[in-house]
């Protein structure tokens, strides 16, 4: 009897790998945001994770409408919740790393207080004080807040919100620091417009603090202001003689805070962030200088 071959074992089908769950396919989307600065589209999130379109499109949609994520024109950045789980430092630590080595040639070149500060409701919130001799004269100080109305620092971003923005944030909290504030809204309105026309170009002479005048401009980013700039001196200080010190620096700093500005189609739709230094002649013709000396 011819003995019977031993069959073959038939090969088991290798395992299919399960796709990772949905809390690692979000841990994968939200890796891919290396910052506050990141700004990714659907194809970039895609290639960085290594999911299915579909499935990135998906998870995206979800932790925008659960405020981790926020999806603007220029694609997806990280949310008011990824940003607040570092508290308050959390969101604003990277705008500080940029703007520091601003601040001090800032410092260095004029001698002036310097000031680094966010919109913080109706009020602006220091970031970061460089000083000189006169700092201490300055009533100002990092983690402290003045209304943003009367303030170089807070107008200078204002003047880049929708009026519609202004009235939420201000409207009900202007009121009179001295009698050089602004006290209505119209008149504000007409202030944040002077400031636009002069490439955005802040002053304030005597406003929040009598006998301190402050030039500033904003750092601007894809969708709007995030912070602003100010060099401070005394009501008799010649501010139009640094103003395109404090622009030059607010606009390195949005460059460093988001390089993809220098690009022609974000410049456009940034709204004409100044390319270039201007030279003092360009800020005379900017500049309008009231007969008592007033930059209103």
């Amino acid at each position: 009897m011819t003995a019977l071959s031993p069959s073959p074992e038939i090969a088991a089908p290798a395992r299919r790998e399960l796709p990772p769950s949905m809390v690692e396919r979000m841990t994968l989307i939200m890796d891919a945001f290396a910052g506050r600065s990141t700004r990714l589209t659907l194809e970039d999130v895609a290639r960085c994770t290594h999911l299915p379109r579909s499935t990135a499109h998906r998870i995206l949609d979800q932790l925008v409408r659960l405020n981790w994520l926020e999806h603007t024109s220029f694609g997806y950045r990280l949310g008011q919740r990824a940003l607040g789980l570092g508290g308050r430092d959390g969101s604003h630590g990277e705008i500080r790393e940029a703007a520091a080595p601003l601040l001090h040639e800032l410092q260095i070149k004029t001698g002036m207080v310097v000031h680094l500060a966010v919109l913080d409701g109706a009020q602006v919130f220091y970031l970061d004080k460089v000083g000189g001799r006169f700092a201490t004269s300055v009533p100002s100080r990092v983690g402290g807040r003045a209304p943003a109305h009367c303030t170089a620092l807070g107008k200078a971003i204002l003047a880049w919100l929708e009026p519609e923005q202004v009235e939420s944030r201000i409207s009900g909290f202007i009121s009179r620091m001295t009698n050089r504030t602004i006290g209505e809204m119209g008149t504000l309105h007409q202030e944040l417009h002077r400031i636009r026309q002069r490439h955005g170009l802040a002053f304030e002479r005597g406003e929040c603090f009598p006998n301190i005048a402050c030039v500033a401009g904003a750092i601007r980013g894809y969708e709007g202001p995030v912070a602003s700039i100010s060099l401070v001196g005394d009501t008799r200080t010649p501010l139009e003689k640094v103003a395109p010190l404090v622009i030059d620096a607010a606009r390195q700093a949005s460059l460093s805070l988001f390089p993809d500005l220098a690009t022609p189609r974000r410049a456009r739709l940034m709204m004409a962030v100044p390319d270039q230094t201007w030279s003092s002649a360009t800020m005379n013709r900017l500049l309008e200088t009231g007969q008592n000396g007033d930059w209103m």
